[in-house]
């Protein structure tokens, strides 16, 4: 792929990325990172919802489904202090300090820590394959914590989703 036009493309997206000249998403323009996590996962549970009325996308749903999940606890973190602006955390660390916040207990954080590796990394690669069965339970246990999530941090409306 060197030297062609694919090489040429690759250097337009870094470079779009690193000075971002485009539109902003609408409702994502928030100066907060823990409000940026919180309507990033809003836009995943939206995205979810509408492909889960077409037919068949069951491996996007389930990936977006799992970054919905993420980012709802990434946002009650922040929100509390328990992640600093611009620390990198993994999966792994995210559902460690989700049990450290105190959003869950040891054995739901070990159960998502199993779906995730288990379940997750299995579907995105394609060596399971995800069904309409996984996706739905996958999009309800997003919106789940999402709205357990609003209720403790008590930041319903700073909420986007139009199904909340």
């Amino acid at each position: 792929m060197d030297n062609s036009s694919i090489e040429d493309t690759l250097d337009a997206v870094l470079a779009e990325f690193r000075i971002g000249s485009g539109r902003p998403e609408t409702g994502l323009e928030v100066d907060d990172p823990a409000l940026l996590q919180l309507r990033k996962s809003c836009r995943m549970l939206e995205t979810v919802r509408s492909l889960q009325k077409q037919n068949g996308y069951y491996t996007v749903i389930i990936e977006a489904s799992f970054a919905s999940i993420e980012r709802s606890i990434q946002f009650y973190l922040r929100e509390n202090g328990y992640i600093r602006d611009g620390e990198f955390v993994d999966h792994r660390k995210v559902y460690e300090l989700g049990e450290n916040a105190a959003l869950y207990g040891t054995d739901f954080k070990e159960k998502l820590v199993q779906l995730w590796e288990n379940n997750r990394s299995r579907t995105y690669y394609r060596e399971g394959v995800g069904t309409e069965e996984n996706a739905r339970l996958m999009v309800d246990l997003a919106e789940q914590i999402h709205r357990h999530i609003l209720q403790l941090a008590s930041r319903s409306h700073e909420c986007i989703c139009s199904g909340d």
